[in-house]
């Protein structure tokens, strides 16, 4: 166990220890290597920016409208058959555009119903088993300029709504 806690406090150091080294091995200008990296980050941060202040504007215009809460009460009739609570629909929305707004919302959630709660647990294993979909993918693939997405939307979503199904059976399990 001691290795473990030792390994846990210098696994950074030692990975860049080891790229250092490698780098210097290899004869490679190591800060150089590293300045051009941090320069192509900097124009990808740039140019993956105007998206991201999109998305999170998005989101919150979603919440704080009241669109959100509208559709889910629509849709919550139908959610609520197969077992989810219409209060945790808008999480489950929110989280494919933002984490930090469906962090927010499981937030008012347990204020309400309590962390201990179905709810609670339900939402808590929704947050850590979905993914922000349209998030990622606007960020990532505008990274590397992918025009053309194919399967990655229709596949991210099932994975999305798997998770949300395992979340409600899980909670339920409780």
């Amino acid at each position: 166990m001691s290795f473990i806690l030792w390994l846990s406090d210098h696994l950074i150091p030692l990975t860049i220890l080891y790229i250092v080294g490698f780098g210097a091995l290899m004869r490679r200008p190591v800060y150089d290597d590293f300045v051009e990296g941090a320069k192509e980050g900097v124009r990808t941060v740039f140019g993956v920016l105007p998206t991201l202040v999109g998305l999170m504007a998005g989101a919150g215009v979603l919440r704080s409208s009241g669109l959100l809460d509208a559709a889910c009460g629509v849709l919550g009739r139908w959610t609520e058959e197969i077992g989810l609570p219409p209060r945790l629909l808008p999480v489950a929305v929110v989280k494919l555009f933002s984490s930090g707004a469906a962090t927010g919302l499981a937030l008012d959630i347990f204020k309400t119903y309590g962390p201990d709660s179905r709810p609670g647990l339900t939402a808590s294993l929704m947050l850590s088993s979905t993914e922000t979909v349209f998030y990622t993918m606007s960020v990532y693939f505008l990274s590397v300029n992918v025009k053309k997405t194919r399967y990655t939307l229709p596949g991210a979503l099932l994975a999305t709504a798997t998770g949300i199904a395992a979340s409600v059976f899980l909670a339920g399990r409780m």
